[in-house]
């Protein structure tokens, strides 16, 4: 069997959502909306479940995937969903030094990432997913 074209475009499919979500954030460069989709993805799944969070990670494309459960504590306490606020001084906590994202972060990401995937499988999971999972991503 063939490599799954999934895996064989990888980076190149990844590159475009980062240039999508640069775009949409307004941000100067792809290296800093990675840090923010990096953050975003963190404080979402801070709120989820090992199993939620695998789930929602097999919605991704596969280097968001990867991003998503990258350095996962699974021993780390699981938050509730809070306001989009609060939620969003969370995501300038990762790399504070360094981490230019926007006010919009959750929304800039939510809106980037929904170009890019099956938006009836996610929207079908979040609906899984705790209450919050689906505002959290409304873009």
């Amino acid at each position: 069997m063939p490599v799954p074209s999934e895996y064989g475009r990888a980076s190149a499919k990844f590159y475009d959502y980062l240039v999508d979500a640069r775009d949409t954030a307004n941000l100067w460069s792809t290296h800093v909306t990675y840090t923010m989709t990096q953050s975003v993805f963190q404080v979402f799944r801070r709120r989820l479940s090992t199993e939620e969070g695998i789930a929602f990670a097999n919605a991704l494309p596969i280097c968001l995937r990867a991003l998503f459960i990258t350095d996962w504590n699974i021993n780390e306490e699981k938050k509730k969903f809070e306001s989009r606020e609060a939620m969003t001084k969370e995501v300038r906590m990762l790399r504070a030094n360094h981490n230019f994202s926007t006010d919009t972060a959750i929304q800039d990401v939510a809106q980037a990432l929904r170009r890019h995937i099956d938006e009836l499988h996610f929207d079908k999971l979040l609906s899984e997913l705790p209450k919050g999972a689906a505002d959290f991503w409304k873009p």
